[in-house]
């Protein structure tokens, strides 16, 4: 007996994924993050906090772990831009324009995704490296374009050590946020700049 192409079943066409919605979930899950930590997050709240049915987030994610990788990786493309960094002839001028209120209340909000991860990272390379791309790595890497550049200027000595320099600031920031549990604002970190960074770097600040 012959078959002809209309007896043969036709294969099921799956739903088209969609991913229009990925960056309100991703954000929903730092949100979550934050504020529970890794251990006490669920798929669930993340699906609440971002209005999406349960269903749309295990489509896309098989696993929570998977989620907050997938978002703790897109915080990395929000990050500072290095071609658009301040330039304003002196190191401590370069550091005061980077104090804005947004891009402070960013820094809390990535300590606390920080914070929320720290269970995890110790059993996630994978996501050791993301936080570390994410989180630490474009504020350190805008603070060696400063530091580079004062050592260029002669304003700085050129045996500085600027991979520590680039970490006082945020480890500061850090300290403050995550084990006093106070906020920072410009005042903080302009006497962070002041009293700590500069004369580290070998310069007497020079208060506006």
């Amino acid at each position: 007996m012959t078959h002809t192409g209309l007896d043969e079943p036709k294969p099921r066409l799956g739903r088209k994924r969609d991913h229009t919605r990925d960056p309100e979930i991703l954000d929903a899950a730092l949100d979550v993050l934050a504020e529970t930590g890794y251990d006490g997050m669920t798929i669930d709240m993340v699906a609440a906090r971002a209005k999406a049915g349960k269903a749309t987030l295990y489509r896309r994610w098989t696993s929570k772990a998977d989620l907050v990788l997938d978002a703790v990786a897109c915080m990395k493309s929000s990050g500072i831009d290095l071609d658009e960094l301040p330039d304003t002839g002196t190191l401590r001028g370069d550091l005061v324009a980077m104090i804005k209120a947004p891009s402070i209340r960013d820094s809390e909000r990535k300590l606390n995704v920080m914070a929320g991860i720290v269970s995890m990272i110790a059993r996630s390379p994978e996501l050791a490296s993301a936080a570390h791309e994410a989180l630490v790595e474009p504020r350190a890497s805008a603070n060696r374009v400063f530091f580079q550049r004062a050592i260029a200027r002669g304003e700085i000595p050129a045996d500085c050590d600027v991979e520590r320099l680039c970490m006082i600031g945020p480890a500061m920031v850090a300290y403050s946020v995550l084990m006093l549990r106070k906020p920072v604002d410009r005042q903080f970190l302009i006497a962070n700049i002041d009293g700590i960074i500069l004369p580290a770097a070998g310069l007497r600040a020079t208060t506006d």
